[in-house]
């Protein structure tokens, strides 16, 4: 059985689990939280079971995928794995050191992986031994349902690597799409300024949360309105991103609205906390 090691068992690392285990991977999937990882498998279980009542898994599917994934705080199955995708905090400091971490419990040709939407993989990559085995694997949200994975090539990533994320994604059953390595990449330089423009219609009493997004999704096409997206993604995650790009492109019209900035500083972070743009039970 091919493994791969998930680290992170938060909303992006429990779907990323999901995924390699529908698919037949084995995987350890490691948080420092223990009561994390047990709320992972349960969205997990919830998850494909859902898949079952849809009819695109039996329930044997549903029970050998769960048997494949393997709970842990540790980072010891790293060694194990030929492939590690690491799912933390959108938190440079976090990624480096982590990956510090991994790169001296798992040998080459393991490769390192990471999920982040934002943050340079040529800067993740500097903090290893070696940097050609890192490589961006940027899943979209909910992962078992979003086809695409953006594969972001750092300075030193070596082409194996790159074919490797990319042979990887396409076994998932994704759409792999290979992008260069500035910061938000293409997804959220695209989208985080749209999200961040909607967020100032509301502190400027343009109109209402739910007033722009019926803007957006019937006006514009688009399946999801940018402030019930922001709440799925996580106000805070959103923040970040922003600060990201502000910081890397040096362009002010990345500054994060004043309005999403407080309401990060008051916990309401989207779906997660049960309070954002909307409510949720």
């Amino acid at each position: 059985m091919r493994r791969v090691t998930v680290v992170g068992a938060g909303t992006m690392g429990n779907g990323i689990a999901h995924v390699f285990a529908q698919h037949g991977w084995g995987v350890t999937l490691v948080d420092v939280s223990r009561p994390a990882l047990e709320c992972a498998l349960e969205t997990i279980g919830r998850n494909l079971e859902r898949q079952v009542k849809k009819g695109a898994l039996t329930e044997s599917d549903r029970s050998a995928a769960l048997e494949r994934i393997r709970p842990t705080t540790v980072l010891d199955g790293v060694a194990d794995s030929e492939l590690v995708v690491e799912a933390v905090i959108e938190e440079p400091r976090a990624k480096f050191e982590l990956f510090a971490d991994l790169d001296a419990k798992a040998p080459p040709p393991t490769v390192l992986a990471t999920n982040t939407s934002s943050i340079s993989i040529t800067e993740i990559a500097a903090r290893t031994q070696h940097p050609e085995r890192v490589v961006g694997m940027h899943f979209m949200n909910p992962v078992p349902v979003m086809p695409l994975v953006e594969v972001i090539r750092g300075l030193a990533t070596s082409d194996a690597t790159v074919q490797t994320a990319v042979r990887t994604a396409e076994e998932l059953g994704k759409t792999p799409v290979e992008v260069s390595d500035y910061p938000g990449f293409v997804s959220n330089r695209v989208l985080m300024p749209m999200i961040n423009e909607a967020v100032y219609c509301v502190m400027e009493g343009v109109a209402t949360p739910a007033a722009v997004d019926t803007v957006m999704k019937l006006g514009m096409s688009h399946p999801m309105g940018p402030l019930a997206l922001a709440d799925l993604i996580g106000l805070d995650v959103c923040l970040a991103i922003l600060e990201v790009l502000q910081r890397g492109l040096g362009d002010d019209k990345y500054r994060p609205c004043p309005l999403l900035r407080k309401m990060v500083a008051a916990g309401r972070l989207g779906r997660k906390s049960g309070r954002g743009f909307y409510e949720y039970a």
